[in-house]
């Protein structure tokens, strides 16, 4: 048993999200959001911990990490679960992330996620993309989705991924789960790939470059449902961070293709509970209307906010709607919300007042001639007499 075993059963037994682990300090966990010490545990060197590490993996993936000084895979523990790992090198040396894959892909109705997210699940064909920060959650939903499919549906669903994260079982569908490095040379060549394998869905980890962009844009065109990631914040952003990874004298074209393909995003965050006991996902959702297109194709992601405003009764909703709803619920905290919204005026009045500076203690009256010095008087023209 490998001795990093004991902490990934911490992990789990702690309902922790991460492990943290570097040459110098002691070892940490992610919980709630928060990073907290694993107790009972030293501060670990260099070479114990590099001893450790090396222990989870084979000769060729410990001597990638020795000659580029990353290595990404997944590990998975009988009994606990699956963990997307990441070595790497830092100023006192190795060092390394772990992130806990739950072993039982979660429903969207067990995450809560609106009711028009599921709609994504029963288009035929376009391009769904699922965006938000490192650690918001977008693996999860993206699980959630594939299994409704997988539940619902018989249809041919492959995953490109950086590592495997959630391992799906073939219900209704046949799954072909593909992890870049070990399955394939790179996710534009997975994607190339999967548009002749007689794919119904498609979910690509991670959109990384230009190539990636246009073949998953070509595969949704060609009517397949391609799902995909990207480290945006907004729909608005997400569509500009498309065109603007392509040429400029590319980006008309794009924009053609994009209008006509893009089925809908969903940004996500991922915020602590009001009193910090858990977190809870918050969303953006675009959902394709007849006006999208247009102004994709013109460029004017402005209005996407108008879009979005005017198709609430279609299940979408703005960033700010989501976070002032659950801040007026008290499920997350005010000063949170303000601090993540758009427009902070709306989120003013969750914000706690400022205490009021306690008043100067009252001055007592001087009589003519006092100094101040106790036991002193001054008459008018005099000296002080004690």
């Amino acid at each position: 048993m490998a001795e990093i075993d004991a902490l990934f059963r911490f992990v789990r037994e702690h309902d922790c999200s991460d492990l943290h682990l570097a040459a110098g300090v002691a070892p940490h966990v992610r919980r709630n959001g928060g990073l907290k010490l694993v107790p009972d545990w030293p501060v670990l060197d260099d070479r114990r911990l590099r001893k450790m590490l090396k222990e989870m993996v084979d000769e060729p993936k410990w001597h990638t990490y020795e000659t580029n000084l990353d290595l990404d895979f997944a590990y998975a523990l009988e009994g606990v679960g699956r963990f997307r790992c990441n070595f790497l090198n830092q100023e006192r040396g190795a060092a390394a992330v772990f992130r806990l894959i739950p072993e039982k892909v979660k429903t969207l109705e067990e995450l809560k996620a609106p009711k028009a997210i599921s709609q994504f699940t029963e288009l035929e064909q376009g391009l769904v993309l699922v965006t938000g920060p490192t650690g918001s959650g977008k693996s999860t939903t993206l699980a959630a989705i594939i299994d409704t499919i997988n539940t619902k549906q018989a249809r041919h669903i492959i995953t490109i991924e950086d590592p495997v994260e959630f391992v799906h079982q073939n219900k209704s569908c046949t799954l072909s789960q593909r992890e870049v490095g070990k399955d394939t040379k790179s996710f534009a060549v997975a994607l190339r790939a999967a548009i002749r394998q007689d794919p119904g869905v498609i979910l690509v980890g991670e959109l990384r470059d230009m190539e990636t962009i246009a073949l998953a844009i070509t595969a949704a065109e060609m009517g397949v449902l391609v799902f995909a990631t990207l480290h945006t914040n907004s729909a608005a952003k997400t569509i500009d961070r498309l065109i603007d990874a392509f040429p400029t004298d590319q980006q008309g074209q794009v924009r053609t293709m994009l209008s006509e393909s893009l089925a809908g995003v969903v940004s996500q965050l991922l915020l602590k509970t009001h009193g910090g006991a858990g977190r809870v996902a918050v969303h953006e959702i675009l959902i394709k209307t007849p006006g999208l297109p247009n102004i994709i194709r013109e460029g004017n992601t402005p209005m996407i906010a108008s879009i979005i405003q005017g198709g609430k009764n279609l299940g979408m909703q703005s960033m700010d709607d989501s976070l002032y709803a659950l801040a007026k619920a008290k499920t997350i905290e005010g000063e949170e919300a303000y601090l993540k919204a758009v427009d902070k005026r709306r989120f003013e009045e969750f914000l706690s007042p400022e205490p009021a500076a306690p008043a100067p203690p009252p001055q007592q009256p001087q009589r003519p001639g006092a100094t101040g010095v106790r036991g002193a008087y001054v008459p008018p023209g005099g000296k002080p007499v004690r």
